[in-house]
């Protein structure tokens, strides 16, 4: 159960917000029911991640694994109960899924999804990004697709963090 109780969705400060979210997602997920709470960071939330999830140029199973493997990191089951789905639905297997907590060892992720899942490693893990990671990265990006590769990283350890924090989970109920 969430440390502290979900906002309220009928709340006048956020039924406009709500209405949009709905609209946007299809549901009032935990994460953004919790969210209301502060109608600005909610909205500010939801336009960030809209940008990062459905502007980006960066392939879609690629962002998935990405946001995926960082739940994994950081244990942050929720965050994984709502990508898995996702990344399926962009390409990845189910097998791809099943290996992503040993990538390093598995034939079944392309040379790009191996750099970028170094990349996230570090990145979520260090902070600080190794100069031999960066090179790798760098030699397989473009300055946008590196830009919107690291802000997807950062968002979803963001993301992952908040989720932990508050201890929201896909089983609470509504």
């Amino acid at each position: 159960m969430a440390r502290i109780p979900y906002g309220d969705p009928e709340a006048p400060e956020a039924r406009a917000l709500v209405e949009r979210i709905v609209a946007e997602r299809g549901s009032l997920l935990h994460l953004y029911q919790m969210l209301i709470h502060s109608p600005p960071v909610a909205e500010g939330w939801l336009a960030f991640l809209t940008a990062i999830r459905q502007k980006s140029g960066l392939d879609g199973c690629l962002r998935e694994l990405l946001i995926v493997r960082i739940a994994q990191f950081n244990k942050a089951p929720y965050e994984a109960d709502q990508h898995i789905p996702i990344a399926l639905a962009e390409g990845a297997s189910q097998a791809q899924i099943d290996a992503l907590a040993n990538w390093q060892d598995s034939p079944l992720f392309t040379a790009e999804q191996r750099v970028a899942l170094a990349y996230a490693e570090a990145m979520t893990r260090q902070v600080q990004v190794p100069a031999d990671v960066f090179a790798e990265v760098r030699a397989a990006f473009d300055d946008r697709a590196l830009v919107e590769l690291t802000a997807t990283i950062g968002a979803y350890n963001m993301v992952s963090r908040f989720l932990e924090a508050l201890e929201v989970h896909s089983h609470d109920p509504r």
